[in-house]
């Protein structure tokens, strides 16, 4: 299936997701300082392929590609829940106690815009709001609300992407297997895109077990393909083209799957890898169109 064909789709569901993200950061009643460092690091570009995961899950569900801006409230939430946690992750990423980047998306990190302390408190403070997004969900319904809070906590906490970027921090300068690689990224980077094509599933209340069971198996898939991807990037794409140091991987000694199966082989990986998430939707036949088109253009990307 052709990525390009997502584009007019794409554009759609990004701009309605950076509308939903604008109106949730526009409160006034915080620090100013505070709401600017939020607002930097949410607001200042970026794919919103969480967000877009989540819209096409809702769809592949309801089985109706719903018109710019119809999609119900407790999408957008969900939406916006996701991106939350991805900028605060992304936010204490940069940090100089962790990756100690001063680029992102082309543009200085949030600790340099700003500073240090400020740039934690964003992250804390986007992180918190993840969760106030879910908790009120207006169109959703109380049983709903509660099991999207609870996928992202497990999705984002201790059994999720911090407990993926503790391994992260302990593989440094070594050398592991690739199960022990993949099981890395299923918790730091897997798991948060997992919980936004669950979140996108339960937010329309209309999700039996076996649909929710083929998208967990489709979004780990998905998720393995990008980090797959973005392995590659790093060797590959020139900091003009991704907007992130090119090589910084190889420079900080990280485990990645180049490092652990070649170029080559973490190419012929990741074609393995989309094969099988094509495979998992089998369930919903062409109502999952648009998460096979975002499979796909996982693996293009250029950034």
């Amino acid at each position: 299936m052709d990525s390009r064909d997502l584009r007019p789709w794409l554009l759609t569901r990004q701009q309605q997701a950076e509308q939903a993200l604008q109106r949730l950061l526009a409160r006034q009643d915080v620090p100013a300082r505070l709401a600017d460092a939020m607002r930097y690091a949410v607001l200042g570009g970026g794919k919103r392929l969480r967000p877009l995961l989540a819209y096409a899950a809702a769809e592949a569900v309801t089985d109706k590609e719903a018109e710019a801006g119809s999609t119900n409230a407790s999408a957008d939430a969900a939406a916006c829940a996701v991106e939350c946690i991805h900028a605060y992750s992304l936010i204490h990423d940069d940090l100089p106690a962790m990756d100690d980047d001063a680029l992102r998306r082309g543009k200085p990190t949030c600790h340099i815009q700003f500073d240090e302390a400020t740039a934690i408190l964003a992250g804390d403070a986007l992180q918190a709001l993840a969760f106030e997004v879910l908790a009120t969900a207006g169109s959703a319904t109380e049983g709903a609300r509660l099991q999207m809070v609870s996928e992202l906590a497990q999705a984002s906490g201790w059994q999720g992407m911090v407990a993926g970027q503790a391994l992260d921090i302990e593989a440094t300068g070594s050398s592991p297997a690739e199960s022990s690689l993949s099981q890395m990224h299923s918790l730091k980077t897997g798991a948060l895109i997992r919980a936004s094509v669950v979140l996108g599933a339960l937010a329309t209340g209309a999700a039996s077990k076996d649909q929710i069971a083929a998208l967990r198996r489709f979004a780990a898939l998905a998720g393995l393909a990008f980090q797959i991807r973005d392995d590659i990037l790093d060797v590959e794409a020139p900091t003009s083209v991704s907007g992130k140091q090119q090589g910084k991987d190889a420079r900080l000694n990280k485990a990645t799957y180049v490092s652990v199966l070649g170029l080559e082989g973490a190419r012929q990986r990741l074609a393995q890898v989309a094969t099988e998430a094509d495979a998992a939707l089998a369930l919903f036949d062409q109502r999952a169109m648009r998460l096979r088109q975002l499979c796909c253009y996982l693996v293009e990307r250029q950034s």
